[in-house]
């Protein structure tokens, strides 16, 4: 049956709507700030569309089936000298080490990193560049099942200065020397907010320093007492290249200078490399590894939030790109970024939150939906408006995005089988999506998602992009420590005789049970010193 006059003239304001749409993300190309979005909160004109039906069945509620179906990704191989799994030449992998909000954490999913590795030295048998994206609390223990040891740990983006993207940085930092990291901590993150407080309680308002910089010198302040602990092992290599040569091979706008008194080199050396957010630009580019990060300013909480465009040129030539936007309301500037001039990007990573009236059913162990006047839920909707994309939003923001990915991944998400489905379907009220590589007819221009949780693995090239499953042991020992094959500098506490690290240095003995002890001629043995 033919569309009535109603229907095509609907069908056409739409599209006009969409092109209006399309050209506002365009003019934000110009500057961040170029767009501005009338005030909401009085409008509410979206028709009211039917939810989601919600049972207690364990079998929707307490599983993923999607990832458990996965092909499996083992993270230790034993065909390589260092026991990383091989990428290909040309090959971008992405790890989600945690996957979910904050209030949400469990067993399965832990707070938001990312970790990205291309290509391959075959020298060094290592990936050619690696990159970590957030640290939020207890992703340590992925990276560690995932086979990626703390020394690989010298990169790390930060998106905004949230707890839960953060907090597994003092992990990282204090206890990379121990695993073979031979270079200073790079830290890179956004500048000052320049937001002056309120009064509150009697309290002047106050204008402060709560960039990247500053939260570098007070963690590097907080953990002395651990790194001067730690210091009778080796912390610094001969041959780091100078300040003026980091800066010069990654692209840095200004200096390298660390934090606190550690001497340049130093593994306990903390840098901040602080990224203007206002303005975004560019925060890393490697001529020699053919990675190239960008950041741009999303909108999250307080100002001071970015999104990071990965770009990675593969020896023949092509160019492989991530978005990881982080944690966001739906806005214009990761629609521009994915739309890239019109090219497109590889892989969109994008936050999600389920519905504030489901958000409250969940946290609140409910068996069915809360009013939507409850307390409850205007809670969590305050929370919303703040700082997330419900997944309506994130659908909407879809729909924007022309070319689409190739593949879409939604994060931040507490995933089950029934929270998926319920975002799905708010998906597909904005446009055709599937999920998994092969195409189920959806629509010509369909977008392929997925939605993440931890130890998903995406394989990217030209040719394909497979998710895969990492295959862990839970009761892994370790990852797989890399010796440095570099001369060590003296540590700094050391034994002014040989050079040795002293481990004696910094504790009073005098108390301790010896392993053995003289009696007289005779040695008399308490325990083994070996440890048997």
């Amino acid at each position: 049956m033919g569309k009535t006059k109603e229907e095509k003239k609907s069908k056409a304001a739409s599209e006009q709507m969409g092109m209006e749409q399309e050209a506002m993300a365009s003019k934000s190309q110009t500057s961040p700030g170029a767009v501005k979005v009338p005030g909401n909160e009085e409008c509410d004109c979206c028709p009211d569309a039917p939810g989601c039906e919600w049972t207690d069945n364990p079998e929707s509620t307490q599983r993923y089936t999607y990832f458990e179906k996965l092909d499996p990704f083992y993270p230790f191989v034993f065909n390589t000298k260092t026991n990383i799994s091989k990428l290909g030449e040309n090959e971008m992998r992405i790890t989600f080490m945690g996957s979910v909000i904050p209030m949400n954490m469990r067993k399965t999913q832990q707070e938001m990193s990312i970790f990205v590795e291309v290509g391959w030295d075959e020298e060094t048998q290592t990936p050619m560049d690696q990159f970590i994206f957030d640290c939020g609390s207890g992703v340590s223990t992925n990276y560690n099942a995932m086979n990626v040891n703390l020394g690989r740990m010298n990169k790390v983006f930060i998106n905004h200065l949230h707890g839960d993207h953060m907090s597994d940085l003092t992990h990282m930092y204090c206890f990379g020397p121990s695993q073979g990291r031979t270079s200073p901590l790079y830290v890179f993150g956004p500048t000052r907010s320049g937001i002056t407080t309120p009064d509150y309680m009697g309290t002047p308002g106050q204008d402060y320093d709560d960039g990247t910089r500053a939260f570098c010198q007070n963690l590097r302040k907080a953990c002395r007492w651990h790194t001067e602990s730690f210091s009778f092992q080796t912390t610094m290599y001969d041959g780091y290249p100078t300040q003026e040569d980091i800066q010069s091979a990654w692209g840095l706008k200004e200096l390298p200078v660390p934090v606190e008194d550690d001497p340049w080199g130093d593994s306990y050396a903390m840098v901040p490399v602080e990224l203007d957010w206002k303005k975004g630009g560019t925060a890393y580019d490697n001529a020699d590894t053919g990675v190239k990060i960008t950041y741009f300013p999303v909108i999250h909480a307080r100002k001071g939030s970015l999104g990071y465009k990965l770009e990675w040129k593969t020896p023949r030539g092509e160019i492989l790109s991530m978005i990881y936007t982080s944690d966001t309301k739906p806005e214009y500037n990761c629609v521009r970024q994915a739309i890239n001039q019109r090219k497109g990007v590889d892989v969109f990573i994008h936050e999600m939150i389920v519905p504030a009236q489901i958000w409250t059913m969940k946290m609140a162990h409910m068996n069915k939906l809360p009013d939507l006047d409850s307390a409850g839920v205007k809670w969590m909707a305050m929370v919303q408006n703040s700082s997330h994309s419900p997944q309506g939003g994130f659908g909407y923001l879809l729909s924007l995005i022309k070319p689409r990915p190739r593949l879409t991944v939604a994060t931040h998400f507490p995933v089950a089988d029934d929270t998926v489905a319920c975002a799905m379907k708010s998906i597909r009220e904005h446009c055709d999506v599937h999920q998994g590589k092969q195409h189920p007819g959806y629509g010509k221009n369909a977008a392929r998602i997925t939605w993440s949780t931890d130890l998903m693995v995406i394989k990217v090239t030209k040719e394909e992009i497979v998710e895969l499953r990492g295959e862990i042991n839970d009761y892994e020992f370790g990852a797989t420590v890399v010796v440095p094959n570099k001369t060590p500098i003296p540590a700094k506490y050391h034994d002014a005789e040989d050079n040795s690290g002293d481990p004696f240095a910094q504790i009073d003995r005098s108390t301790e049970i010896p392993s053995c002890y003289t009696e007289g001629n005779h040695c008399k043995c308490n325990y083994r010193p070996d440890g048997y």
